[in-house]
């Protein structure tokens, strides 16, 4: 088994703050670590209870594989609470048009890993396709994005955990509106707009008005392509195109464009223009990660930066097919080597080995497709 320091975030004990203070708003990093764009992070709390979209997840709730688990401890510090060299976050894009629909019962349609390299400031960030045919985290298989609706977070990082070999247990949900109110914040993001994309955009705005409350008014058509400064609501609906060559590939690719377009535009903004977001976007997002890990990427926040991009499975390593009942799906043609192509990506971990859960999923996986795969 390969050396496992460098593949999650560790054991990271979560602690019931008291009596905390402002902590200074986080943007850079944050911008990634908010699923799809949320520029945030200043909290206010006068007493032991955690804001409303706050929540501490503990380890043991989560599924992490046994391998990997071991492989940790045999690399734990003799200081439990220091941070691995790497620290990894789900982010989940939910659907939610309510405040509880953020913490089940909607599909997690926007799903990506965001991996920090502590030492490095390096980030990379790898979409999950939602429609990929995996262990949902209880022994099911069927669409990954289905793990979330089923039990919130909790299973969606056990869903991850148990197909990749990874360790996360820190995550940010949002939902359509923090995207818009964060993007709105940043003074807009730059995206370059094509033809294909044109009509979609337009259409998605309104779709998105139709499922919340977000005024008629605030619609303004994109009029023409090319390189252009969007606005939330516009920046929103880019996100969702996915009727475009590439299809759901491609939607994926436009959801990390848009996260270095604010990554960028946060960069332009100063300090009380970005803490000013916090009361539009806050109350939209619904996350595991706390101050204290806020403050520890602050110590050297001028060196993190997005420097690569991936999805999974692989382009070479994936086919798609109706499963059954489940419908249209992305399959993973050999999950091992994409988990091993994955550590590779992410954590310059060259040979990895599987552990046996993974093998296990994989060989679920191939006699479930096949019959579908080889008509």
């Amino acid at each position: 088994m390969a050396t496992n320091t460098n593949r999650s975030n560790g054991s990271r004990n979560k602690k019931k703050k008291k009596n905390i203070k402002i902590i200074i708003f986080l943007v850079e990093i944050l911008i990634i670590l908010a699923m799809l764009f949320v520029v945030w992070k200043v909290f206010k709390t006068t007493d032991a209870t955690e804001g409303p979209h706050m929540v501490t997840i503990e380890e043991s709730d989560i599924i992490i594989n046994s391998e990997v688990k071991e492989s940790l401890e045999n690399t734990q510090t003799t200081n439990s609470d220091k941070s691995k060299d790497y620290w990894n976050i789900a982010l989940f894009g939910v659907d939610a048009v309510k405040t509880e629909q953020l913490y089940k019962g909607s599909r997690s349609d926007s799903l990506m890993i965001a991996s920090v390299n502590l030492n490095t400031g390096e980030i990379k960030l790898v979409s999950v396709y939602r429609d990929t045919y995996l262990n949902k985290g209880n022994d099911k298989y069927g669409k990954c994005n289905s793990a979330y609706a089923s039990n919130g977070a909790k299973q969606a990082m056990s869903m991850l955990n148990l197909n990749m070999d990874l360790a996360i247990t820190d995550f940010v949900t949002v939902g359509y509106k923090a995207v818009k109110e964060c993007v709105d914040g940043l003074g807009g993001v730059w995206i370059e707009v094509d033809s294909s994309e044109l009509e979609h955009i337009n259409n998605y705005q309104l779709s998105i008005i139709r499922d919340t409350d977000i005024p008629k008014s605030e619609y303004v058509p994109v009029s023409e392509t090319g390189y252009q400064k969007l606005n939330g609501l516009q920046a929103t609906a880019y996100c969702r195109i996915r009727y475009t060559k590439g299809d759901d590939y491609k939607r994926a690719e436009r959801q990390r464009e848009v996260i270095k377009a604010m990554e960028a535009q946060a960069k332009t903004l100063s300090l009380g223009e970005l803490t000013d977001l916090l009361p539009k976007v806050l109350k939209h997002v619904y996350t595991s990660v706390d101050e204290t890990d806020m403050v520890e990427l602050l110590k050297n926040i001028n060196k993190y930066t997005i420097v690569d991009e991936g999805g999974f499975p692989k382009e070479d390593m994936r086919t798609s097919n109706t499963i059954g009942s489940n419908g249209s799906c992305i399959v993973p043609l050999d999950l091992e080597s994409n988990v091993v192509w994955l550590h590779e990506f992410l954590f310059d971990e060259t040979d990895y080995e599987v552990s046996s859960a993974v093998k296990e999923c994989s060989d679920k996986i191939k006699a479930d497709t096949a019959p579908y795969l080889n008509n």
